[in-house]
């Protein structure tokens, strides 16, 4: 999966090691151990057929999924995301529905990278702030991506129950979707969907997230009890977004001065510019772009 990401892909290692939320040297003996395996095992580029194709299937949704991830929200330089890159997972996407229309989570990953994109516009503001959901400007959201999203999740329920990880986030993605506005998000079937999710995945990142969905349906009290049980989870040591959510949420509850320090701190961890900007921002209570 690393030499794919960094040969087919053209991710760098530290994006790869964002992505597994491994460090950089351990994702680089990957990619070495990796070339050195084939070498020596002679593989030669081949299509699987049969049993093989539906097993190394996972693979290459996985690969596409993160090279969406790294063009949707970039792990560093000046931008906070790079459409190029979710361009290409989204062609990689509808060519892989079109050669394998029966399995479900091919409709699902498509499904979540249609709806996903149709937000990129609205996700940068007009000196290319990072813009957050809640603050997005929904007459920029492309419609038709929308709607060839929700077509794709459609499929994917069609083919199969229960639904697999990929389209159970179209299904999160296709309620922010309908929502004309952030009010009417219906946050309850948001956090039912991460419910499943979790479960699936045994993610600590799904588990963030989930905590920021029971945050908005039930409260930020509720939210951070969940975000502070995932403090001591080595896979985020160094997870910027975990002080990010932190912060939001100690804010909501009024605890200013501890939110500040989780900002600065996430603001430390990040290396995008944009993010950072964002982070810093709040961490001196006001909006990215905010001079005052």
């Amino acid at each position: 999966m690393a030499l794919t990401l960094r040969l087919l892909g053209a991710l760098t290692t530290e994006e790869i090691a964002r992505a597994f939320l491994v460090s950089e040297p351990t994702i680089a003996q990957r990619i070495v151990r990796a070339k050195r395996t084939l070498a020596e095992a002679r593989v030669p580029f081949e299509v699987p057929r049969g049993p093989e194709l539906s097993a190394r299937l996972c693979s290459v949704l996985e690969a596409i999924y993160l090279i969406f991830n790294e063009g949707h929200a970039a792990t560093s330089g000046d931008d906070w995301t790079r459409p190029e890159l979710c361009d290409e997972a989204l062609r990689l996407g509808r060519i892989l529905a079109q050669l394998v229309p029966q399995e479900a989570e091919v409709h699902g990953l498509l499904a979540l990278m249609e709806i996903q994109s149709s937000r990129l516009a609205a996700r940068i503001g007009p000196s290319g702030e990072a813009v957050l959901l809640m603050d997005q400007d929904r007459s920029r959201w492309d419609q038709l991506l929308i709607r060839r999203g929700l077509a794709a999740l459609s499929r994917a329920e069609a083919l199969t129950q229960p639904l697999g990880p990929y389209a159970l986030q179209a299904a999160i993605a296709g309620c922010h979707g309908r929502a004309r506005t952030a009010a009417e998000t219906d946050w309850a079937r948001i956090v039912a969907l991460y419910d499943a999710l979790v479960e699936l995945t045994q993610s600590p990142v799904v588990e963030l997230n989930r905590a920021v969905a029971v945050s908005m349906a039930f409260g930020p009290a509720a939210g951070l009890e969940l975000v502070d049980v995932l403090l001591d989870e080595p896979a985020l040591t160094s997870y910027h977004l975990l002080p990010a959510v932190r912060g939001d949420l100690l804010a909501k509850v009024g605890r200013s001065d501890d939110a500040r320090k989780e900002f600065e701190r996430a603001a430390a961890l990040t290396q995008n510019a944009r993010e950072r900007e964002l982070l810093t921002a709040r961490a001196r209570g006001r909006k990215p772009g905010d001079l005052s």
